[in-house]
């Protein structure tokens, strides 16, 4: 008979009270009677590492997420020994932890309460694969919300939902489906406009549940490893998504051609079918910069290789489509056909670099190609080897991208979808089964791939697309959001999954347009091109076993709009690059929900439609077919309609005119947005001058325009031109002050300003405090002015 007190060892366990306490310079050590140590370091004076050990001993302190280049340091920090609790001081938190049993509480310097355990840490004995299942639980305010957790297909607010972070194939997934193809365990919590961030780095398969068994309790826990969490405070949501973004890392700037249109279907082939799709594009004048070719180009789908029947000349084909402006992109799968006169896999079982079971023999798993070995990519060797095999690829064939798919590792024909749980893994040193590797898998993968295309591509910049991703996979890849369906409710998907995927650290981020399942209409395909322009990864791919889903697909009508709004995305590349580089200079997300860009206002928290692109335009996507118009929330501040140029003051919910051929869409007064002329390719035409839309403010506003050569590495060497703007508006006057930095020297050696809502005529115009001849700056009415790009200060006079 099994006793009460059995059971209860068998449950969760719980640490006790404190019976010893040391410091190490930024570390703090608490150590429980019952063998719980707390490790809690301070990274800096607003982020705070937790991991926690059983028995006195902490695994290996090892982690794929965090970057190399994480900012340390912190301005204050002291300890105090009270009668309940030790209390930890930096210059922003208060850290409390009670010596009773370990909880823990973080307040503000006010003594404002931002976060505080429940029941806190405990543990349960994993009794199937040994090790603990680690668990955290908090306690859940009243209005508390939270998001991020990456490209969940649910509500922006996760509050009330359980989540669970497993990458898996999920093809044709639904709304509020989990699990999905990333794991990024980490979310932004507001509290009585507080806002602070948790990372749960733990990439065994983890969950999270917030406030939906229990509606006072938040909690996250994993099956298995270490409960390790870092903990970061605002109070300003844009502060946590930075901190966070610096701990796992940012990519480098693409080159700009990345950030144009893209075509893909599974499959473009022979070599006359893609050139047919390309010299549609360039006939119909549809800008476009990339196509995609599928398994299909491959020899049998085994990668590496070309079918010598469809393109029997891929060198040369390659060289043409980059002739006429494409960039050609290949796929490259994890599994390796079992072929013994198959050189990749010949070289992976010489040198064993290929997965094995428990018990030794080779993992094996139906893929495309049949039966496949999958390579360890978390063993260093392993990853060496697969850049290396990307040579022929990259630097002889003229390939200018891989796209890495089907790696989170998807296997065909079992249960799981995966590999099997036993099997093990060289996890850099740190040897592991599956159950640990799994959601890292594929990151490491592309992280391989990412060393072998840059390596090849070289000087140029790499560009290389994920499906499966942790937290820190943004540091080598774009992604997209895996295998969608041409659906309404997935043009909705779409929209919240990138909001949630730039607040999660991973900005370079876009969906199949159009969907990737089944077939949408010209209303739909016209609805999704709409919106995903203002997204930052834009392709359209599809299954192709539906239809065709190119542009011109649905008729004349639908054909004119995609083009126009392929067009402005082209027009908006400054902008879109410039948003880049703030990414990655700043940890700003590219896309911004509402409620992070205002999150003092109580109406954005459970708003999911609206967005920002970059900091100046606001999008809001019609989601319904028919539609004519629909409600649209419009924040704090003024916006003018980018079409009509109608002004609406925020905090109000207005109905907006929509009409097959509009989005809603809205600039920042203000705003000094800058802009190419429409081309077909990036680099087609040599830029003659930049257009810079100038919306009026009486106030101040600030605008940036990032450029370099587009392309390579010398921006990295100070060879980039940052032009930060100073807009004063006036009743009568209107001022324009520009600070320079960087040695690029553009092509255009001018701007010409347009202007929006300016409320006086223009009288006199000063350059540099010398006036100027309307005649010398062609200044056409009250609308438009041209002047040099160097002007430091540009002073407009009403009458």
């Amino acid at each position: 008979m099994i006793t009460n007190t059995e059971i209860a060892k068998r449950g969760n366990q719980y640490p006790n009270h404190i019976v010893d306490f040391k410091q190490e310079k930024d570390k703090f050590f608490f150590t429980t009677q019952n063998g719980v140590i707390l490790e809690l370091t301070i990274l800096r004076d607003s982020a705070i590492r937790f991991r926690y050990a059983t028995e006195h001993v902490f695994e290996p302190d090892f982690s794929y997420a965090i970057s190399d280049d994480v900012s340390l340091g912190y301005n204050q920090l002291s300890i105090q020994d009270e009668v309940p609790e030790y209390i930890i001081t930096t210059s922003k938190v208060k850290i409390h932890i009670d010596k009773a049993n370990l909880k823990v509480h973080i307040t503000d310097l006010e003594g404002t309460v931002i976060t505080q355990d429940e029941l806190g840490f405990h543990w349960e004995e994993n009794y199937n694969y040994g090790g603990n299942n680690v668990k955290m639980s908090k306690v859940c305010h009243s209005g508390e919300s939270y998001y991020g957790m990456g490209d969940k297909a649910s509500h922006t607010n996760l509050k009330g939902k359980r989540v669970n972070n497993w990458v898996t194939d999920s093809y044709a997934y639904g709304k509020d489906q989990e699990p999905l193809y990333k794991a990024i365990p980490f979310y932004v919590g507001l509290k009585e406009n507080i806002a602070y961030g948790i990372f749960f780095d733990n990439s065994f398969s983890t969950y999270f549940d917030f406030a939906n068994e229990k509606r006072n309790v938040t909690s996250f826990w994993a099956d298995g490893g270490e409960m390790n969490y870092y903990f970061f405070y605002g109070p300003k949501m844009s502060q946590v998504v930075e901190a966070y973004t610096d701990l796992t890392g940012v990519p480098e700037l693409p080159p700009l051609w990345a950030l144009g249109f893209h075509q893909s279907k599974w499959s473009y082939f022979p070599e006359k079918k893609v050139k047919k799709i390309a010299s549609t594009f360039r006939k119909l004048k549809i800008p476009c910069d990339a196509i995609y070719l599928d398994i299909d180009y491959m020899e049998g789908f085994r990668c590496f290789t070309w079918n010598n029947q469809h393109f029997p000349n891929p060198k040369k084909m390659i060289e043409e489509l980059e002739e006429d402006g494409f960039k050609t992109i290949t796929m490259i799968d994890p599994g390796i056909k079992i072929d013994r006169d198959y050189w990749v896999y010949q070289q992976a079982m010489d040198n064993g670099f290929f997965c094995r079971r428990a018990d030794g023999p080779h993992f094996k798993g139906k893929v495309w190609p049949g039966e496949c070995k999958f390579p360890d990519f978390t063993n260093p060797e392993v990853r060496e080897w697969w850049a290396g095999l990307y040579k022929e690829m990259i630097e002889e064939m003229g390939v200018h991208g891989v796209w890495n798919d089907m790696n989170e590792p998807a296997v065909m024909e079992v249960p799981t979808k995966t590999a099997n749980l036993d099997v093990r893994h060289d996890y850099d040193g740190h040897p592991c089964s599956h159950r640990k590797a799994h959601n890292i898998y594929g990151m490491q993968m592309v992280r391989a791939t990412y060393e072998g295309v840059k390596k090849f591509s070289f000087p140029k910049r790499p560009f290389v697309l994920t499906r499966a991703a942790y937290s820190g996979a943004q540091r080598y890849c774009a992604t997209w959001t895996g295998d969608n369906v041409a659906t309404w409710e997935h043009l909705w998907i779409a929209n919240v999954q990138m909001q949630r995927m730039c607040m999660s650290g991973y900005s370079f981020v876009g969906s199949d347009i159009g969907g990737f399942a089944e077939q949408p209409n010209g209303e739909l395909f016209a609805r999704w091109i709409q919106l995903a322009i203002f997204h930052p990864f834009c392709r359209v791919h599809s299954s192709g076993d539906h239809g065709d889903q190119e542009p011109w697909s649905f008729g004349d009508e639908i054909t004119d709009i995609v083009r126009k709004y392929i067009e402005l995305r082209y027009q908006l590349l400054p902008y879109l690059y410039t948003t880049f580089y703030k990414y990655i200079k700043n940890g700003m997300p590219m896309i911004q929900s509402l409620v992070f860009y205002d999150q003092e206002d109580q109406q954005t928290h459970f708003r999911t439609d609206e967005f920002l692109f970059g900091e100046h335009l606001l999008v809001c996507p019609v989601q319904e077919p028919n539609s004519q118009g629909r409600r649209m929330y419009f924040p704090k501040g003024k916006w003018y309609s980018y079409w009509t140029d109608e002004v609406i003051t925020g905090g109000v919910e207005k109905w907006v005119a929509a009409p097959i051929h509009v989005i809603p869409l809205y600039v920042k007064e203000g705003a000094m947005v800058p802009k190419y002329p429409v081309q077909q390719y990036v680099g087609e035409l040599d830029i003659k001058e930049l257009g810079i839309d100038v919306y009026y403010k009486e106030g101040i506003e600030n605008s940036t325009v990032f450029e370099d050569q587009q392309d390579g590495y010398d921006y990295k060497k100070g060879r980039f031109s940052l032009r930060r703007f100073r807009l004063r508006g006036k009743k009568k006057e209107l001022i324009i002050q520009q600070f320079k930095d960087g040695d690029f020297i553009t092509s255009y050696s001018k701007f010409k300003l347009t202007f929006h809502g300016l409320p006086f005529t223009i009288g006199k115009v000063e350059l540099d405090n010398e006036e100027v001849n309307p005649k010398d700056i062609k200044l056409n009415g009250n609308n438009s002015l041209e002047v040099s790009k160097d002007f430091t200060e540009l002073h407009i006079f009403g009458t």
